[in-house]
């Protein structure tokens, strides 16, 4: 008989997910898949902007907020919040200036 493999992402962490949700409505336009691509990928933004600004060794540079972008996906427009940096240097890799 088959073992059956080790899942990537534990099973408990996917009924945390999916608790009180519909799981009809995860893969539809705004649902659960949308909002974890948006967690995601602004996890990853402020990541980029943490090592931005551990780099420069305390330059008197410094989190200034976030800026909106519209970005497009397979499963439509998600709206992210993009941080910004005092001094405008900061320059992510992700999603790219300008790009959509």
């Amino acid at each position: 008989m088959a073992r059956r493999k080790e899942p990537r992402i534990p099973d408990a962490i996917l009924d945390q997910l999916l608790a009180g949700a519909d799981a009809k409505t995860a893969f539809e336009q705004g649902g659960l898949l949308d909002e974890l691509k948006k967690a995601l990928a602004e996890r990853a933004l402020n990541a980029e902007m943490d090592h931005h600004l551990a780099g420069e060794g305390g330059a008197g540079n410094s989190r200034n907020g976030y800026g909106r972008k519209s970005v497009v996906t397979d499963s439509g427009k998600l709206a992210l919040e993009i941080p910004r940096d005092r001094q405008a240097s900061f320059d992510p890799q992700l999603i790219a200036k300008y790009q959509r």
